[in-house]
């Protein structure tokens, strides 16, 4: 059996663009892009609600209880004494990071609250949004013959009741 090269290469050159051009429909889909739109901007926020945790709200809370470094606190498993986080590390000990843990769980409690301020802030905006809505007037859709007073659709050009054309009635009141 013999392989037609050409016909080899046509048929991986098709097969990698509509791979390409299915990717590309995926990627640009509205949802993809937001999404990753999302997490850029999360992953900025994480950095600074980081920052607000071990920078603005464990300093005083390391304060009220005596100076302690929160992300400084470790229990060691090794049977060498380390003066620090740090220095155990370096030495490749086990450690269990409860201060780092302490300073992570602060954080999600953070973001979690901003998170929830966030979404009620934008489900009461939602509802004011949704009762103005409710609240404007609807475009008629009908309109009165001026000759019978029927219910006719508001672009009828004649009247289906009572057969009255209707652009004479407007040439009629225009003169």
């Amino acid at each position: 059996m013999k392989i037609d090269k050409n016909k080899a290469v046509d048929t991986v050159k098709n097969t990698v663009t509509d791979t390409l051009k299915g990717f590309k429909q995926f990627i640009m889909r509205g949802n993809v892009v937001d999404m990753a739109v999302g997490v850029i901007i999360g992953g900025a926020f994480g950095k600074i609600v980081n920052s607000l945790v071990s920078d603005v709200i464990m300093p005083p809370i390391g304060k009220l209880t005596g100076g302690v470094d929160f992300s400084n606190l470790f229990i060691n498993l090794s049977s060498t004494h380390y003066a620090s986080l740090a220095e155990a590390q370096k030495a490749g000990a086990a450690t269990i990071n409860y201060g780092m843990f302490l300073n992570t769980v602060i954080n999600f409690l953070i973001i979690a609250a901003a998170i929830f301020f966030m979404i009620t802030w934008l489900n009461k905006l939602k509802n004011i949004f949704a009762a103005e809505e409710a609240a404007a007037p609807a475009e008629p859709t009908t309109k009165k013959c001026p000759y019978c007073l029927s219910e006719i659709p508001i672009k009828a050009t004649k009247c289906a009741h009572c057969t009255s054309d209707l652009h004479e009635h407007k040439e009629h009141k225009k003169a």
